[in-house]
């Protein structure tokens, strides 16, 4: 479909302030617009003096992932998830690496449609037990991703977003509750990387954290380690102690690789020496689940039993290997209970991804 042909829908998180002036309420970026101007995420502008969404029911592909992909390794493990997004971000993150679509202005990208019943359908044809609102960012598009969510609840599917958390405090409680699971990107641990590099700021991020932590959304944490920008010992340290303090000795964090990309081609690829320290020092900090990503790392990507030191759950890249829970999600050995939401026994879809057309659901 021709972008010329995508039909905005209204969004509820505006007010006027100014006579000529209507500001998104959204995220922190706060954009404040004229008639027929875009936020910077492009995909949500104002048209007939309120704030439109562009995307609603567009995409710009669809794909079934290993669960872990999200990442997520304590939710529904070794499951297929069905993932899609739309295009745009309200970040302006220099590194980013699904920059074809978070930075697009192209609309006419979004060559996939479909309705939140389609994606429904669609779930439950491929077997897939989750859909993830991935590859930009689930609060640009929420109107969106909360009617999927909410088709795909009716037909016992889990909705996961992946985000960076960005987002203000009303129309963020609106969204995870139609959210099971979430991955939040916490991209460094100062303001400085925030504002240099993401054009953002990082208390809101946190404040989405300590949020997410009161409800009963399962999320995890990710941080993409950059050469020389935010893999220093000491915040690597100050953003462990920061997670056991406020989020508990149980929060599973991700250490990610960072390769070159869009804006940041200068920076050589993350060594897995870093990852392994950055994993080091946050166990040290009293974090339970620590993993690396990115890498071949069997033991860092592994989920260990706090408790005897027994190797849970195998991972070989997104392929599961011995299973070490019982159905209560309990160490076999010791009886240690490890957080997250288990089934008596792990899906079987390995590591293989999937393209997915919608018009035939294969």
């Amino acid at each position: 479909m021709p972008a010329s042909q995508i039909t905005p829908v209204p969004t509820r998180y505006w007010h006027r302030i100014e006579r000529d002036k209507i500001q998104c309420d959204v995220c922190p970026r706060f954009c404040k617009l004229s008639e027929g101007q875009r936020g910077l995420c492009y995909v949500r502008g104002r048209e007939n003096d309120q704030i439109m969404l562009y995307t609603y029911g567009r995409s710009s592909g669809f794909c079934v992932d290993p669960i872990e992909k999200k990442p997520l390794n304590h939710f529904l493990p070794g499951t297929p998830v069905l993932s899609f997004g739309t295009a745009g971000c309200n970040l302006a993150c220099k590194f980013c690496q699904n920059w074809d679509m978070s930075k697009s202005r192209d609309m006419d990208t979004l060559a996939d449609s479909a309705s939140p019943e389609d994606l429904a359908t669609t779930c439950l044809r491929l077997a897939c037990r989750s859909i993830a609102f991935t590859y930009n960012d689930p609060v640009i598009f929420m109107e969106y991703a909360m009617d999927v969510a909410d088709a795909c609840r009716e037909q016992g599917i889990r909705a996961v977003a992946v985000t960076a958390g960005y987002i203000c405090p009303q129309p963020r409680a609106e969204l995870y509750r139609h959210i099971d699971a979430a991955n939040v990107d916490l991209k460094a641990f100062t303001e400085r990387f925030y504002s240099r590099i993401c054009g953002g700021a990082l208390a809101p991020v946190l404040d989405t954290l300590l949020y997410l932590h009161q409800t009963d959304v399962w999320f995890e944490i990710t941080n993409l380690l950059i050469p020389d920008e935010n893999d220093s010992n000491e915040e690597i340290e100050a953003m462990s102690r920061w997670i056991f303090d406020h989020l508990g000795p149980d929060r599973p964090l991700h250490f990610s690789a960072f390769h070159p990309d869009w804006k940041m081609l200068d920076k050589t690829r993350t060594p897995q020496s870093t990852l392994t320290r950055a994993r080091e020092i946050a166990m040290k900090q009293g974090l339970r689940y620590v993993y690396t990503g990115n890498v071949h790392d069997p033991d860092g990507s592994s989920t260990w039993c706090p408790g005897c030191g027994t190797r849970l759950i195998e991972r070989d890249w997104y392929q599961l290997g011995e299973w070490k829970l019982d159905a209560a999600g309990r160490c076999i050995h010791c009886g240690t209970a490890v957080p997250g939401h288990f089934e008596a026994a792990p899906g079987d879809w390995g590591a293989r991804r999937m393209p997915v057309r919608m018009r035939t659901g294969i």
